[in-house]
């Protein structure tokens, strides 16, 4: 599995923590940004997260900001991806196994570090379930499609 991670400064510190232990747990993955603490504007790393999966280059995502909220609403946009903002363990697991989410946002200010790191053990264990689950994403897919003009 390889991962896409990217965060805004409010998030900066928080991907520190989960770079750590993704590099512990053995799992690759490619830091795109930001690189300090030094104010930027969320949606610039958003898009860049879900370029790199919605191409294909990555399995999965994660991106951090303050609340989780805008990095995943822009990453959102790129179409293809599924973010989920989850605050505890077990909507992780279910956006990963009903929704098949592709992109897990985290809000730094919302959950501390041990949380983060619950929340992220629960999504990466998820794999997705199928069956009766499909048919939703097919229209999810068919929303997108309508919208986007393909």
């Amino acid at each position: 599995m390889k991962i896409a991670v990217g965060c805004d400064h409010v998030g900066y510190e928080l991907k520190g923590r989960i770079l750590q232990h993704l590099e512990e747990l053995g799992i690759a993955y490619h830091d795109f940004g930001t690189n300090s603490t030094e104010r930027t504007d969320y949606p610039i790393f958003g898009e860049k997260v879900a370029d790199a999966v919605a191409s294909g280059a990555y399995d999965r995502g994660i991106v951090i900001c303050g609340t989780g909220v805008g990095i995943s609403i822009a990453a959102n946009k790129v179409p293809g991806i599924r973010a989920v903002v989850c605050s505890e363990p077990y909507s992780a697991l279910l956006s990963r196994q009903h929704n098949n989410s592709n992109i897990l946002g985290l809000g730094a200010r919302v959950v501390g570090g041990d949380l983060a790191l619950m929340i992220l053990d629960a999504w990466l264990k998820g794999e997705y379930e199928g069956g009766r689950h499909q048919h939703r994403l097919d229209l999810i897919a068919e929303i997108e499609k309508k919208h986007s003009g393909k």
